[in-house]
């Protein structure tokens, strides 16, 4: 039987975008912008296929403002797990509203969906790591894999100053399962950085984030963080720290 989790929102101070740029210049900012420029614009040029997952939160939103805005040959899509804020799914209009470019939904299949309710309950994933990864894996991971059938690189807002399972993402890896490059065009940006290139560029960003959310997946997997916490601590909190990744980047070479 599945355990029924109370998640009351947590009363934590909203934190000001201001407050976590306040101490990156705006000459840092524009080196930021030119280097990830050109890193975007390199692999645009090696890549005829190449696409971007977002998750339309804040570091996502920087790299699809970088992409959308210059016109590079780069896909954006998310991946529609069917659990997402309703603010979430509000950016992907907000998005084509701003950029006049839309940003691709992948939905997981609903056979699947039904089979895994079916059988172990709508919120199965709090009841063990193997139930929740058989969840992800479900709505995120193998929509993923559609997504990319046809890629030939993909691309990811991670940083390494994200979580513990982070620590050692490079700009450049090897996806294996996928037998294709994957970029991580931010993984040297710290969150401050992240924040000040938002403000410079007037980036439009999920209304999640001003309420404790730096991290945003699915909502039921998903809370705002208290003060002091990783940015990640809020995704699947009920877990280990070494767990808290859902299938999607566990599997990169480097």
């Amino acid at each position: 039987m599945t355990t029924t989790h109370s998640v009351s929102p947590l009363r934590v101070a909203a934190v000001r975008p201001e407050a976590k740029a306040a101490d990156v210049t705006a000459q840092r900012v524009a080196e930021l912008g030119s280097a990830l420029d050109a890193r975007l614009a390199a692999i645009a040029q090696r890549h005829t296929r190449a696409k971007f997952a977002s998750s339309l939160a804040a570091e996502d939103m920087a790299l699809t403002h970088a992409i959308f805005s210059r016109g590079l040959p780069i896909e954006v899509f998310t991946l529609n797990t069917g659990r997402l804020h309703a603010e979430t799914v509000g950016m992907i209009e907000t998005v084509a509203q701003r950029y006049g470019r839309r940003v691709i939904a992948f939905d997981p299949d609903a056979e699947a969906i039904k089979a895994y309710v079916d059988t172990f309950g709508l919120n199965a994933f709090y009841d063990s790591v193997a139930l929740r990864q058989r969840c992800c894996a479900i709505r995120k991971v193998e929509p993923l894999n559609r997504a990319l059938s046809d890629a030939d690189a993909w691309l990811t807002g991670q940083r390494r100053e994200q979580s513990v399972t982070r620590t050692e993402l490079a700009l450049e890896e090897f996806d294996a399962p996928r037998g294709m490059p994957k970029y991580n065009p931010l993984f040297d940006w710290d969150e401050g950085e992240v924040w000040a290139y938002l403000l410079a560029h007037q980036v439009p960003v999920n209304p999640l984030h001003a309420r404790g959310y730096p991290s945003i997946g699915c909502e039921p997997c998903t809370r705002a963080i208290r003060p002091g916490e990783d940015s990640r601590a809020g995704r699947w909190w009920w877990e280990s720290r070494d767990t808290k990744e859902c299938g999607l980047h566990v599997s990169s070479a480097h």
